[in-house]
């Protein structure tokens, strides 16, 4: 395959399974890559994730580095999260060729700093914008120490990203975050999130419950959790199901106190989806505006009544394809007419193929991608 058909794409995290957000956005731009014929390199920082096969069928070459754990890098003026994805094996498998980079993250663009890169198509994915998002986790962090990590990364982020003026695009995953990086920097597009769906599919069995999932070892996913459990439920007598990874104590006992809630952890991506598509509605309250929910795109793909918060949807074009509520009276209420009164219908489920077909189709962002990288 020409060179100019090949691409390295520097993963933060071994991308399979595509089983939380980040990762997700990763595993089937991948996919989408190599269906247009693109020779994908792929370079993947690893901390807990194994090497997988499933990663050779869309790509050309995997490749694995061990992520930098010391604490010690916690005390330089670099981000925590850049600094500990460096590798003198990577840079120098790198610098072998001339092929475009695309770094996924913030958090893959150590070698933006490298002399060495200065003159290489060095394309950045943003994810979020990740100093806002840091601050967000610190404000909702229970953990003085994780709370105190969370704002110092958030005054690192904020003094390194001056960094993407180095690259030669930065695809951001959300009309917002474009125009920020846009307004900053001048070098953004807007590139929507990946995701697994093909289409919007529509199940009639109804399991009667709502649905909350998300990795609640995220803050933001924990705190949302409970606000469900505790300012919504609580008063309610519905079932809410909850799942998710590494659930914490607090909400763990949270949950143990209501019979009307479960949580579930260590469910597969396929269960999940399963309880997406039964459930009455799925349920989606976040507490920080940044970039785009993948857990918001699935249920919409897969889901009957989806009943958010206005931060959940905000600059995303799909909050007409949701019920609003921001208050915890407000989501009660919408909870009643949910269960007691309003069928999901065709209609609704037209709407949204007609607005996530064109908005979100895979193929589409992918040729974006290729247009920005090779042009």
């Amino acid at each position: 395959m020409p060179a100019e058909q090949s691409l390295h794409v520097i993963a933060f995290d071994v991308p399979f399974p595509p089983d939380y957000g980040g990762v997700i956005d990763v595993y089937y731009k991948l996919k989408a890559l190599k269906e247009l014929g693109v020779a994908v390199h792929l370079h993947c920082f690893e901390y807990g994730r194994t090497h997988r096969e499933e990663l050779n069928t869309c790509c050309a070459s995997v490749n694995y580095y061990p992520r930098q754990t010391n604490k010690s890098l916690l005390f330089n003026t670099l981000p925590y999260i850049v600094l500990s994805r460096s590798s003198d094996a990577l840079r120098d498998r790198l610098l072998k060729d001339d092929y475009p980079i695309l770094m996924e993250g913030i958090h893959s663009t150590y070698l933006l700093n490298d002399p060495a890169f200065f003159g290489r198509q060095c394309f950045v994915r943003a994810h979020n914008i990740e100093h806002d998002y840091y601050h967000n986790l610190a404000k909702v962090e229970r953990n003085i120490f994780k709370r105190y990590y969370f704002y110092n990364e958030t005054g690192k982020l904020r003094k390194y990203e001056p960094v993407l003026k180095r690259a030669a695009a930065v695809a951001a995953i959300s009309p917002e975050d474009t125009k920020y990086f846009n307004d900053v920097y001048g070098n953004a597009f807007y590139l929507p999130a990946f995701h697994p769906f093909q289409e919007v599919s529509f199940t009639a069995e109804n399991g009667n419950f709502a649905f909350y999932h998300g990795n609640l070892a995220v803050g933001e996913n924990n705190e949302a959790a409970l606000f469900l459990i505790e300012k919504v439920f609580a008063a309610l007598p519905y079932q809410l199901v909850i799942a998710g990874a590494k659930p914490s104590a607090a909400l763990r006992r949270a949950a143990a106190d209501y019979s009307n809630v479960k949580l579930l952890d260590r469910l597969s991506p396929e269960e999940i989806h399963r309880y997406i598509a039964t459930a009455t509605v799925n349920v989606l309250p976040t507490f920080q505006a940044t970039g785009i929910k993948l857990k918001l795109l699935a249920s919409l793909f897969l889901g009957k009544h989806c009943l958010v918060n206005t931060p959940m949807v905000a600059n995303t074009g799909l909050a007409s394809l949701c019920m609003l509520a921001d208050t915890p009276e407000e989501f009660r209420a919408a909870l009643r007419r949910i269960f007691s009164t309003e069928d999901f219908g065709q209609d609704e489920v037209e709407k949204r193929r007609n607005i996530l077909g064109k908005q979100f189709s895979n193929q589409a962002s992918a040729e974006v991608l290729v247009r920005r990288i090779y042009s």
